[in-house]
C-alpha cells in the first residue's frame, strides 16, 4: 500500500488543483455540483454506489458514496464538506498554486484538501482488495459554512447508523487533530422603543439604543472562561438621523459553550432578557439560539484517538490533541453518541483568508495514516 500512495502523489496535487480551481462559494450550487461529480465519478470508478442529492429548497448538493449499500451499519463515516467562504469568481482571480512546499487557493486548506484524503485513501484500499471488506460510507455536504442547515438531518441520520466518524477538516500544524469543539449559535435582540424629537423634547421618547446597550453590557456577564463559555456581541445597529431619539436598535450575538449543560444556562439568560427591560416601557425581542451542540471527547472518541496515534507511530509521526472554537459537522455526529475525530485533512492553516494553504509534505502521511486506520478496522473471518 505505501508503494501505491507514494506513486500517487503528483495526481493528488492534480487533483487538488482541478477542484480548488471549481468556484464552490456556499450557496453556488452550480460549481458545487460540480465538485461533487468529481468525487461520484472518482467513488464510482472503485466500485461505490454513490447518490448525489439535492437537499432543501435551494437544492444543496450532498453527495454519499457506500462501499455496501443496504448495510445496517458502517464500519466508517468519512464526512466533509464541499462548499466554500470565498465568492464567485476567487478561483479565477488567486487559482491553485504551489512553491514546491505549500499549496495556496480558495478552500484549498477549508476543506478540499481533506476530501482528496479521504478519496485517495479509498483508491489505496481498493488497490489492495481491502476496500470491498468494509461498510464505508463518505458524506460530502455543500452548505456546512452557512450552518448546514439543509444537510443536517442527513448528516446526523447516517451518523447514527455509524460506528465511528473521521472529519476532514484540516490538520492542525504539527499534526494536530481536533478533539473537541465548542457548540454555538446566534441570537438577535432587538431593543423597541419610541421616537422623538432629539433637541425638543426627548423626554418623551425611549432610546432604543440605550436601551439595547445596557443589555449588551449584560451579554458580557455571560463570558465565562473558566466553562469555557462566550458571548460576543459581533453586530450592532441603531438609529437613524442624528436629531431623532431612535426607536429601534438590533445587535448580533455569537455564542460558545464548550458544554452541553451550558447551553440551558444560555437559553435561560435570552429568555429573561426579554422580560427585563432597562426602561419599563421598552420592548426586547431575541430570535436566534444554538444550532450546534459542543463536540466533546468520550471514552470511545479516546479509543479512536489512540487507534490513530498506534497507526501514526510506524509512518513517523506524532498526532496530538487539540480543542478549538470554531465549529464543524463534527459537531452534530459527536452529539449523536458517534466517536468522533476532526482534523483528519491534510496539515494546513489560515482557513477563509487568502493566505490559506496546506503543507504539502502531509499528503502522503495523512492518505497512508487513513488507509491503514480503515485496514484496521476489518473483521478477520474466523
Amino acid at each position: 500500500m505505501k508503494e501505491f500512495i507514494s506513486s500517487r502523489y503528483d495526481t493528488f496535487v492534480e487533483d487538488l488543483k482541478t477542484i480548488v480551481n471549481l468556484d464552490s462559494s456556499s450557496g453556488n450550487s452550480q460549481g458545487i455540483a460540480q465538485v461533487a461529480r468529481f468525487f461520484e465519478n472518482r467513488f464510482a470508478g472503485l466500485g461505490m454506489v454513490c447518490e448525489l442529492q439535492f437537499k432543501g429548497e435551494n437544492r444543496v448538493p450532498c453527495l454519499k458514496a457506500e462501499t455496501r449499500p443496504g448495510h445496517d451499519s458502517y464500519d466508517l463515516m468519512c464526512l466533509g464538506h464541499m462548499d466554500t467562504v470565498f465568492p464567485e469568481g476567487e478561483a479565477a482571480k488567486r487559482p491553485f498554486s504551489t512553491d514546491g512546499k505549500r499549496g495556496y487557493g480558495p478552500g484549498v486548506c477549508d476543506m478540499k484538501g481533506g476530501l482528496l484524503v479521504a478519496l485517495h485513501a479509498m483508491e489505496a484500499l481498493h488497490n489492495q482488495r481491502l476496500l470491498d471488506k468494509l461498510s464505508i460510507c463518505v458524506a460530502f455536504n455543500g452548505d456546512e459554512e452557512t450552518g448546514s442547515d439543509a444537510s443536517k438531518a442527513w448528516i446526523k441520520e447516517t451518523a447514527a447508523q455509524s460506528r465511528r466518524v473521521l472529519v476532514f477538516e484540516p490538520c492542525r500544524p504539527g499534526y494536530n487533530m481536533v478533539r473537541r469543539r465548542k457548540g454555538g449559535g446566534w441570537f438577535y435582540v432587538t431593543a423597541k422603543g419610541k421616537a422623538a424629537h432629539a433637541g425638543a423634547d426627548p423626554e418623551k421618547g425611549i432610546n432604543a439604543v440605550v436601551e439595547l446597550a445596557h443589555q449588551v453590557t449584560r451579554i458580557h456577564t455571560l463570558n465565562n472562561p473558566d466553562k469555557g463559555t462566550s458571548a460576543q456581541v459581533t453586530v450592532f445597529n441603531g438609529g437613524d438621523k442624528v436629531n431623532i431619539i431612535p426607536d429601534k436598535a438590533m445587535a448580533s450575538v455569537d455564542v460558545r459553550i464548550a458544554k452541553l449543560q451550558e447551553q440551558k444556562t444560555v437559553e435561560a439568560f435570552f429568555e429573561n432578557l426579554i422580560l427585563t427591560p432597562h426602561f419599563p416601557d421598552a420592548v426586547i425581542e431575541v430570535t436566534g439560539g444554538i444550532d450546534r451542540p459542543p463536540m466533546e471527547s468520550t471514552p470511545d472518541s479516546d479509543i479512536l484517538f489512540q487507534q490513530i496515534q498506534e497507526r501514526a507511530k510506524d509512518l513517523g509521526i506524532e498526532p496530538g490533541g487539540i480543542s478549538t472554537g470554531g465549529c464543524s459537522d463534527g459537531n452534530f455526529t459527536a452529539a449523536m453518541g458517534t466517536p468522533t475525530i476532526d482534523g483528519m485533512g491534510i496539515v494546513g492553516a489560515n482557513s477563509h483568508r487568502e493566505d490559506e494553504y496546506v503543507e504539502l509534505s502531509s499528503i502522503l502521511p495523512m492518505v497512508s495514516l487513513v488507509a491503514r486506520l480503515c485496514e484496521s478496522f476489518i473483521t478477520p473471518v474466523v
